[in-house]
């Protein structure tokens, strides 16, 4: 991947705030989640059933988070600048149908989306 993987910045598929809530309404096909803030942020509010791996340890424990190639994949965090390398991450161990939340986590609150503040689900 080079040495400017973690890149913040550069194009990578997303999805908006709105689609993504659309989406996470049919639980069959909905996408797997992986936020990749810090644990402070994290704790401050995340999206129901999002899996929690802060982007400096996702590239190490990527295969322990049994994530399912054949669904999509939605890196969140906080502005959508972390997530931009944590696709790359996720494309680069096979998931092609990975993308980030537009906007990030702040975009997901500025539409008035739910936010879950407790039953941490660490990705482990």
């Amino acid at each position: 991947m080079g040495w400017f993987w973690w890149w913040p910045f550069g194009k990578v598929p997303e999805v908006s705030a709105r689609q993504l809530d659309g989406l996470l309404q049919d639980r069959a096909a909905a996408p797997q989640l992986v936020d990749v803030r810090t644990l402070t942020e994290w704790r401050a509010g995340h999206i129901a059933g999002a899996i929690h791996v802060p982007i400096v340890e996702l590239d190490a424990r990527i295969a322990g988070l049994r994530l399912d190639g054949a669904r999509p994949i939605v890196a969140i965090c906080r502005t959508a600048h972390r997530s931009v390398p944590a696709v790359r991450l996720l494309q680069k161990h096979g998931f092609k149908e990975a993308c980030q939340l537009q906007g990030g986590m702040l975009a997901w609150q500025r539409e008035g989306l739910p936010v879950e503040v407790d039953g941490d689900r660490e990705g482990r």
